[in-house]
């Protein structure tokens, strides 16, 4: 029983954020050393600090050193934490309620390459000209647990990071993602399958979610046990797309490099400037498919 005792320290689990007593992290404050998750980082000149800090540091609301609150990706700290992903499910939300009731429009939404897939009748796709559909794809779903499924990973994967990276460069991780995982499904499966749903963006999010796991040293277990379960889903079970689950990890974890690796002094040069670097790569191979479609 006490063979190991001499290692108990490291066997304990790390303590809870005094925010969030659930999350358990190894970050402190720099100022009162009290533990912070990412939701409760604060960016200053040296190190992490809580938000009651920086709120009372010159004790009328603004700290000097950090006037304006920062995340750990050098985004603005947020009064809730969670808007944009609450957004982003009620945005696919709507579009599954509307497409219960019209076959026609879930045929407008979906991503195809050239028509007619089956049971689906229009008579353009990607090909023709309709590039929105590799943007109104990633909102739409037609079976009730796909959407389940998308929507909760959603929430336990997006609320932290929009807290972490802040809602510009979420939003941006996001579209990016999704928009990489539609353009390799594009490139790549038969051009007149159809597509839909918001894996593509999911698995930006799983990426990313490692990324910034090991950013903070975290146990990287569970993440990375999460997403082998789902890449095995993903190339085990059919009737996937599964290029979009892959071309949104890629994305997700380039993304989510750039953004928690960034060098303070070029960090929105160097964040943005990768997220423009994904989207020429998504607009290059929809190019080239649309080139070979043709």
């Amino acid at each position: 029983m006490d063979q190991q005792a001499g290692s108990s320290q490291d066997a304990q689990s790390l303590p809870g954020c005094y925010r969030h007593p659930d999350r358990e992290t190894g970050i402190r404050c720099t100022r009162c050393e009290r533990p912070i998750c990412p939701e409760c980082m604060v960016s200053a000149s040296v190190g992490f600090q809580c938000p009651d800090c920086v709120r009372g540091a010159s004790g009328t609301g603004h700290a000097p050193s950090a006037a304006q609150p920062r995340t750990i990706a050098g985004g603005t700290i947020a009064a809730d934490p969670r808007l944009l992903t609450k957004i982003l499910i009620g945005i696919n939300l709507a579009v599954f309620i509307a497409v219960q009731t019209s076959d026609r429009l879930l045929s407008d939404l979906v991503l195809v390459g050239t028509w007619p897939p089956a049971p689906f009748s229009p008579t353009q796709g990607v090909a023709e000209g309709e590039w929105w559909r590799l943007v109104t794809s990633m909102f739409t779903h037609e079976a009730i647990w796909h959407i389940a499924f998308n929507m909760l990973s959603l929430w336990w994967l997006g609320g932290p990071l929009e807290a972490a990276l802040g809602r510009v460069r979420y939003l941006a991780l996001y579209f990016c993602s999704g928009l990489a995982g539609s353009a390799l499904t594009y490139l790549l499966a038969g051009p007149s399958s159809a597509s839909l749903g918001a894996s593509g963006a999911i698995f930006g999010l799983f990426g990313a979610t490692a990324v910034l796991m090991r950013r903070l040293q975290y146990d990287m277990r569970p993440i990375i046990a999460l997403l082998v379960i789902n890449l095995i889903f993903t190339f085990g079970w059919g009737n996937i797309a599964w290029q979009a689950h892959i071309g949104g990890l890629v994305a997700g974890v380039v993304i989510g490099y750039a953004m928690v690796h960034a060098p303070r002094e070029r960090r929105a040069l160097v964040q943005y400037g990768t997220c423009a670097l994904v989207l020429a790569v998504v607009v290059l191979m929809t190019v080239l498919r649309t080139l070979q479609l043709s």
